[in-house]
């Protein structure tokens, strides 16, 4: 609650003078989830498994399919759109009982979910990302894994992937957001 508080003073400050814009922006970066735990190294194992478990996963659903997000972009199969409808109904289900039961994560450590504020540039982002993934046939998700597969190609989508990242980040204060 004080983050969101925080921020709700900063945004107002900001209103009032612009110097102070780098500091609300700062703000929407944070993560306001993480955990303030400290854990050794091969902690993180454990999200390596899950990372190849998920690989392999799309690998068999065929989601990492060149072929399947073509038919998916060209209207011509439901696949993809059932995959993804699926993902939706699931993490709205989780959300809601997380919600609902105020679970915690495995460390005990409450999970709150905070406002986000539309506005236009994620309509813009949505369509250059979505005309990427048309051309390409590759998202960040099933990026390594297309790759693990023997798809080499998908380099190419990678390091354009890091360089848009790149360019955004530097650009990022000059944007409107």
């Amino acid at each position: 609650m004080a983050n969101i508080q925080s921020f709700q003073t900063a945004e107002q400050e900001a209103v009032l003078n612009p110097e102070t814009d780098f500091e609300v922006r700062s703000l929407d970066t944070m993560c306001v989830n993480e955990s303030q735990l400290s854990h050794p190294w091969w902690h993180n194992l454990k999200y390596a498994l899950v990372g190849i478990f998920f690989g392999i996963t799309f690998v068999k659903a065929e989601i990492v399919s060149w072929f399947r997000i073509q038919e998916m972009f060209r209207l011509e199969s439901f696949h993809m759109y059932g995959v993804i409808g699926t993902a939706v109904m699931v993490g709205a289900l989780s959300v809601f009982l997380i919600k609902k039961f105020k679970a915690k994560s495995i460390y005990g450590e409450p999970i709150t979910f905070h406002p986000k504020k539309f506005n236009k540039g994620q309509i813009y982002g949505g369509l250059i990302f979505g005309l990427g993934w048309a051309m390409t046939g590759a998202c960040p998700g099933p990026l390594f894994a297309q790759i693990g597969t023997g798809a080499t190609v998908i380099f190419v989508t990678l390091i354009s992937a890091i360089a848009g990242t790149w360019v955004y980040g530097y650009f990022r204060d000059k944007l409107p957001h």
